[in-house]
């Protein structure tokens, strides 16, 4: 007999947090303001985390969950919106047996003995899409392919055997310059395993480059940036130590006593010529751009002076106090003989999320996107100036919030920054979603247009946008702007 479905009564669950536990297709969103663009074709995809079933623990934590990914798609004036479950190996098992089967957060110590073999991946993080192929991630697991037009689920891939890795980050980056995918596994041979691998492939998939080495501790590797010579990797100590885990604990532990470690990884050349990096305790979840300067590398993220994620408690049990992320930049002087590097705060204000215009990952840059937080806890969409130090905020209205923008250059070869920042809004108080399309380059007018979504857009993470003749071609055609 199958047990009545409850959740919790927890604070996750609760208010905006509790469980969609849908699949929905709507054509032709409402415009409640403005016009959508002339031009603005093509598609934003975007994925996050939803419970499909309770897990039957009270301490579960956001970033766990089944994945959704959600389609936008800009066609003939109008916007669909339609969203469906990744259909992962676990979603499949628990949607069979009609009850959670998994446990603590990545941990196969603890999920039921009837999917002791199952894959933990759940999707749930980003959408990537390369060489005509559309994926939906999460670091835990390899790429799950889904149909770019209906979302339906097509399965789990490794390449045709090129990834060799047992698992496929979360932050990939496309180059949509030269339709390179550069991407890493951590952890790659296992649970606790100490083994790295950096993959880099070509616009048609070909494998390129392969760079394994070993991390200097079992670290938690969310995200890295990449430049045109370098690829710079933080190991921050969020560290899996795996008696914990067999014994049924966290998958990761915070040690305040281990130091930053950073690699930079030659991007075309091998494990040999990597640089190491070390410094103060800290962490970091969310890259926002590296660019090569000379012998110098920078490195801008939103940084942490303490564990990004308090969940995660000490070896000892102890929680740490939640501290707010900066913009800062890392710089690593190659041409020095000292393994250290410097660090600057780049903004005061407390943010996350960031992104760039993505023609000018790994190339020298302006501008930044972010979630910028106030200190009543609102949120809003900021757009920072590297060049002036100015930041400009658009915020979506008391009580109301943002997830992640998605920057949609105006034209393929615009001017970096000449384009529209697409913004999902949490209308927290109606208890549904909109979506904002906005100036990039006048933030404080507000959206250039608003569409209404009558349902509520629950969470997301992170996302892409597809040009439409991208969709068509399966190669993005950009370029960037000629100089002067």
């Amino acid at each position: 007999m199958v047990e009545p479905v409850r959740f919790p009564e927890v604070e996750l669950y609760t208010g905006w947090g509790e469980p969609m536990r849908t699949e929905a297709e709507l054509h032709g969103l409402e415009l409640i303001s403005g016009a959508i663009p002339d031009g603005l074709e093509g598609a934003l995809y975007r994925v996050g985390a939803d419970r499909q079933y309770p897990s039957g623990r009270t301490d579960d934590i956001f970033i766990d969950g089944e994945g959704q990914i959600h389609m936008f798609r800009f066609k003939d004036n109008q916007v669909d919106y339609v969203v469906k479950w990744v259909e992962t190996e676990r979603y499949k098992r628990q949607k069979d047996a009609r009850r959670g089967l998994f446990g603590v957060y990545r941990n196969r110590y603890t999920v039921d003995p009837s999917v002791k073999d199952v894959h933990l991946g759940t999707a749930n993080t980003t959408a990537m899409f390369h060489a005509g192929h559309l994926y939906s991630l999460k670091e835990d697991d390899l790429p799950y392919e889904v149909d770019p037009e209906t979302l339906e689920t097509i399965g789990r891939v490794d390449f045709d055997g090129l990834i060799k890795a047992q698992t496929f980050t979360a932050h990939p980056k496309v180059d949509p310059i030269t339709n390179e995918l550069l991407a890493f596994s951590y952890q790659a041979k296992g649970d606790a395993s100490l083994d790295f691998a950096f993959y880099l492939f070509g616009p048609d998939r070909e494998l390129i480059n392969e760079i394994w080495f070993k991390m200097p501790y079992a670290a938690c590797v969310h995200d890295f940036a990449i430049t045109d010579e370098w690829i710079v990797v933080p190991f921050f100590p969020l560290i899996t130590d795996l008696d914990v885990v067999k014994a049924g604990g966290t998958y990761y532990q915070w040690h305040p006593d281990e130091p930053v470690h950073v690699a930079l990884v030659p991007r075309y050349g091998k494990a040999e010529d990597i640089r190491w990096f070390k410094g103060p305790t800290g962490s970091a979840g969310h890259m926002m751009n590296a660019h090569r300067e000379g012998s110098k590398v920078h490195l801008d993220l939103c940084y942490y002076d303490g564990n990004c994620f308090p969940f995660f408690t000490t070896p000892q049990g102890e929680e740490t106090a939640p501290v707010p992320p900066f913009l800062t930049r890392m710089t690593f002087d190659l041409a020095s003989n000292d393994d250290g590097f410097t660090s600057q705060r780049l903004l005061q204000i407390p943010c996350e999320m960031p992104r760039t215009d993505d023609r000018y990952q790994g190339r020298a840059y302006r501008y930044g996107y972010v979630i910028a937080r106030a200190m009543d806890g609102s949120s809003g969409i900021g757009r920072f100036d590297h060049e002036t130090g100015a930041m400009e905020v658009w915020r979506p209205g008391e009580g109301d919030g943002v997830q992640e923008a998605q920057f949609v250059p105006r034209t393929p070869d615009a001017p970096e920054g000449d384009g529209w920042l697409l913004v999902l809004v949490s209308r927290v108080s109606q208890m549904r979603s909109d979506l904002a399309i906005l100036d990039a380059q006048n933030l404080a007018a507000g959206p250039v247009a608003l569409l209404k979504l009558p349902i509520r857009v629950r969470s997301t993470f992170h996302g892409t946008w597809v040009p439409e003749e991208t969709l068509q071609s399966g190669q993005y055609r950009m370029s960037l702007a000629a100089a002067g």
